[in-house]
């Protein structure tokens, strides 16, 4: 059953979105990049119309098992096209320039074929023929000859999988039929994710990713632990980049041969990437290093006296070994980057860095079934942004502060431009949402910054604000920042006072300014700010020292309704046991709202607690507001407490809970949390 974002997708962008789930179905033992995938299924499968779907999706796998080339089948199709004199073929095809010959040969990744002759004019068209090799629909002939020197293979035609044109104008009208979070989804469903199973700054981090593809010369890391989905971006999402193993780079492959003058990755590819680029252990080049620095800081490279330039954005992607915390007590968040890597004046270089620890493991029930853009389409997008330059438009409004560097605000700048085009292509957000974004920007420097100034002692210490026009200073603080300030700041100089009063760290008590992690033992007046995404955080923590010594409890929160909320309700008098004295006896008592979906399991999920608790000395009841119209959300002690709660007990992101063995499942200080605010007063 199609979404309302669905409907809505279909309605002003036909012809261009595919049902994502597709792609999975047609794609069975093909090793073939979504892309390539998505290409046919927007030829054939390009609506919501379910006939035409069944039709397209036969047509699909009809055309990928007559003519995509598995490799172990490569013998029986060479032999189909001997016998049939020509057939066509799906398959991967790069392109060498025999020098001896004066002549361009072609070579078949799955098919095993090479030296195929390929005219110039054909190379010059598709110059990515040259590096890397281009995913291709080709007409291939065989004719023997008696000259056995010559290659009895002929290259017909080739089609380049990729889209041939499309209206960014009527891209730009169709954006304006959407809200911001109707946006964000659907482009997290183009990505192939499902936006239900992701919290907002999740979502903007995976967004954040595609940065590289929009905006020239952009440098971006991203480590975090195996199986977030770091590489798949730039593996399957589009044919304008291009992934390759950080083991196997060379100076030639990479910016350019000195031998013949080939032009190396750099050249061809909007998007290089490199895999596997953590390990501290591996053997670099020195020289592949400076040449790195070079082109990352000035756009050049050099070959011979001559000096290149180039547009290709470097991203680096790697896996960690040690929680954030260990990092940070131990080293820094650059601590898996190779040895050769792990120099100021690269690291420096970096734009944004991806906090990858953020974002949750890839699961199966994340991939999504709903519509998105045909991948080739968005790339196509994404690529004509690159034109574009919005770095200066949050400068109306806010000014960076004067301690930020050149190097610093170039990275803020870029990333900012970066997200503004993904987001807000049609140059209209609000300043709310132009401030929003230029928070992300500050951050994911900051990130990178911060490290510099343990690696290195030279660096001056930056404080990262912004200023309105009324001249309010904003400061920005990372996550880990908020959430490890003992280990985040332990090699930083001490600061000031004023300056200590500026960080946004947890605090409960306004006037101390004490860190969440100091309020063990005493229940105090004041107000906490959770940031979305914070991790270690528990009822626990939150409540166990204002419910202490209370006989009668009462929550008041609109939603407690279905599972997960009645959960959420069960942990938090699971908390109040663990808490009171064995012999002692306390009353829950909860005002909510009836279920108008199903009320009688909610009914039954009431009593069923009811009974499980009452041995446990809790005496648990409810009642539903009769006019169904409660909206604060907030916990009342006869001890004279009340917590006033934004997001009542709902405060933690999508978790896996059918996995008893998963750390998030079991312990709430492992669970992602919703951005959210708690108050507590003495009444």
């Amino acid at each position: 059953m199609k979404s309302k974002l669905d409907e809505k997708i279909n309605e002003h962008f036909p012809g261009v979105v595919v049902r994502k789930d597709l792609v999975k179905i047609v794609k069975g033992n093909a090793i073939v990049p979504s892309y390539v995938l998505e290409y046919l299924l927007g030829q054939y499968c390009a609506t919501d119309d379910e006939a035409t779907i069944e039709t397209g999706i036969n047509t699909v796998k009809e055309i990928l098992s007559k003519h995509y080339v598995h490799r172990n089948e490569a013998g029986l199709v060479r032999s189909t096209i001997r016998e049939k004199g020509r057939h066509k073929v799906i398959d991967k095809i790069s392109v060498e320039l025999n020098d001896k010959s004066d002549v361009y040969e072609a070579s078949f990744a799955n098919l095993g074929i090479k030296n195929v002759l390929i005219d110039a004019d054909t190379v010059k068209k598709h110059p990515k023929l040259l590096v890397g090799g281009v995913w291709c629909i080709a007409d291939v002939e065989y004719e023997h000859s008696e000259d056995t020197r010559r290659v009895p293979w002929i290259l017909s035609s080739i089609k380049p999988i990729q889209l041939s044109n499309f209206d960014y104008d009527e891209y730009l009208e169709a954006r304006k039929k959407f809200t911001t979070d109707e946006w964000i989804d659907m482009l997290i469903q183009s990505i192939g994710f499902d936006p239900e199973k992701f919290g907002k700054r999740n979502k903007i981090l995976q967004l954040i990713r595609l940065i590289p593809f929009c905006e020239r010369n952009y440098n971006l890391i991203e480590l975090g632990p195996k199986g977030t989905g770091k590489s798949h971006i730039y593996s399957e999402f589009s044919p304008h980049g291009i992934l390759i193993s950080g083991g196997e780079v060379t100076v030639p492959k990479l910016f350019v041969n000195n031998s013949n003058g080939k032009l190396g990755l750099v050249g061809y590819w909007n998007v290089v990437a490199f895999d596997e680029f953590a390990g501290q252990k591996k053997k670099v080049d020195k020289a592949l290093v400076d040449i790195m620095k070079n082109y990352m800081a000035n756009k050049s490279f050099s070959r011979g006296i001559e000096t290149l330039g180039a547009e290709a954005s470097m991203v680096f992607v790697g896996n960690t070994s040690h929680t954030v915390p260990y990092m940070l007590k131990h080293s820094d968040l650059f601590e898996e980057v190779p040895e050769k890597y792990h120099d100021s004046a690269f690291l420096d270089r970096l734009h944004f860095y991806i906090p990858g620890w953020e974002i949750d493991i890839i699961r199966g029930e994340m991939f999504s079934s709903g519509y998105g853009f045909v991948v080739d389409y968005i790339a196509e997008i994404l690529r004509f942004l690159r034109n574009d330059d919005y770095s200066d438009r949050y400068r109306e409004h806010f000014t960076l502060s004067n301690e930020i560097s050149t190097r610093d605000r170039d990275g803020i700048n870029k990333t900012f431009s970066g997200l503004m085009k993904i987001l807000y292509p049609g140059d209209d957000a609000t300043v709310e949402q132009i401030e929003e974004v230029l928070k992300y920007a500050i951050e994911g420097r900051k990130r990178v910054k911060d490290q510099l100034m343990r690696i290195d002692d030279t660096y001056a210490e930056t404080k990262f604000y912004y200023e309105d026009k009324e001249g309010r200073k904003h400061h920005v603080t990372t996550l880990e920042e908020s959430e490890y300030p003992k280990y985040y700041h332990q090699s930083l100089a001490v600061e000031s006072a004023e300056d200590t009063e500026s960080i946004e760290l947890p605090e409960v008590v306004p006037s101390e300014k004490e860190p969440l992690q100091a309020a063990e033992s005493e229940a105090k007046e004041g107000h906490l700010e959770i940031k979305e995404n914070q991790k270690g955080i528990s009822y626990d923590m939150l409540f166990s020292d204002y419910i202490k010594g209370a006989e009668k409890i009462t929550i008041t929160d609109p939603y407690i309704r279905i599972f997960y909320q009645i959960r959420n309700l069960m942990e938090f008098i699971e908390m109040v046991i663990k808490h009171k004295a064995i012999e002692d006896e306390v009353q829950i008592h909860l005002v909510t709202i009836k279920d108008d979906r199903d009320p009688m399991l909610q009914l039954e999920n009431f009593e069923q607690i009811r009974d499980v608790v009452q041995n446990a000395g809790v005496i648990f009841t409810w009642e539903f507001d009769a006019d169904n119209t409660i909206h604060a959300r907030h916990i009342i002690t006869d001890t004279g407490w009340k917590i006033s709660l934004d997001r009542g007990l709902d405060i933690f992101q999508h978790y896996e809970m059918n996995n008893s063995l998963d750390l998030s499942n079991r312990l709430q200080e492992f669970r992602s949390c919703k951005a959210f605010e708690v108050t507590y007063i003495k009444v």
